[in-house]
């Protein structure tokens, strides 16, 4: 049984959440799904059920998900080491045949059944379904060298996005789960950044919101605070001056993309906090870096 203060604590919560509730509803919220979100089955539990939540009052949740542990898992039983540069994961053609078999497969229908154990209506996409995500091969500037490109295989440049799958499974109530494998001209598959996936769909969709959820509490200063309500500018000026870097360059150049392109708010999170999506979107404190549009 409630006592008086836990009920009224209660109570409070619930009433705080419901101005959010009003001014969410029927927005759509892109979630970038990863990190220790994706293999702490309580994390993965408290994930899912705040995504059902926010489907039943009303918003239009769309998850995109990584993989990069369950993916190196693969690779390490096959004997082959995973390489990044400058936050990208180096994609040979048996690295891509890896990353199809567990982003597409393995990874896309866990989360699809944890989705819908929870109550909710999830249907797993890859960009090849309806060549949803379009894609060219990436050549990637090479940060130390301006000027120059690095070949890092088959990584993807997303060249264009097709939202009209995603507006049909919204008004069926479907929560679509995508993971960020991309289609070329002559079908020629591609491994893309699920990060940069997140901010492109995010832009293309017209989020409200594009949340990020990470393994670090969000975007920290050199001597390691948390730091919210950044612009554009303060950004840029973290990445100039090298207090933002490694793989944390992706998650910001998306967030940026899409806070430059009319997505209203970017929220880069901590995803190893229980309840963390519910935390950020329906409460007035949150548990991260918010970064304005301006």
């Amino acid at each position: 049984m409630l006592t008086k203060t836990s009920a009224a604590h209660k109570a409070q919560i619930l009433a705080e959440a419901l101005p959010y509730i009003k001014r969410f509803f029927d927005k759509t919220i892109v979630i970038k799904y990863g990190g220790n979100a994706m293999t702490d089955p309580k994390l993965q539990d408290c994930f899912a059920r705040d995504v059902v939540l926010l489907k039943l009052v009303g918003m239009n949740p769309v998850v995109v998900h990584g993989g990069g542990p369950q993916i190196n898992e693969l690779l390490d039983r096959l004997g082959k080491k995973g390489t990044f540069i400058q936050g990208m994961r180096v994609t040979d053609e048996e690295t891509m045949d890896v990353v199809e078999m567990v982003l597409g497969g393995a990874v896309n229908k866990d989360i699809v059944n944890l989705i819908n154990r929870h109550g909710g209506k999830a249907v797993g996409l890859t960009g090849q379904d309806g060549n949803f995500i379009r894609a060219k091969k990436l050549l990637m500037e090479n940060m130390e060298a301006p000027g120059e490109y690095i070949d890092v295989g088959q990584v993807g440049d997303i060249t264009s996005i097709d939202p009209s799958i995603i507006a049909f499974l919204d008004s069926g109530d479907f929560i679509p789960v995508i993971a960020p494998i991309g289609v070329g001209a002559e079908g020629e598959t591609y491994n893309i950044n699920a990060d940069v996936v997140a901010g492109k769909l995010a832009e293309i969709l017209g989020a409200e919101k594009l949340i990020l959820l990470t393994n670090t509490p969000g975007v920290l200063d050199k001597a390691g605070n948390l730091l919210t309500g950044l612009t554009p500018k303060d950004i840029d000026d973290m990445v100039a001056d090298g207090t933002l870097s490694g793989g944390m360059l992706p998650k910001i150049s998306s967030a940026l993309d899409a806070a430059r392109s009319g997505v209203k708010t970017v929220h880069i999170i901590d995803g190893r906090v229980e309840h963390a999506l519910l935390l950020e979107v329906l409460t007035d404190e949150g548990v991260g870096t918010l970064i304005k549009a301006k």
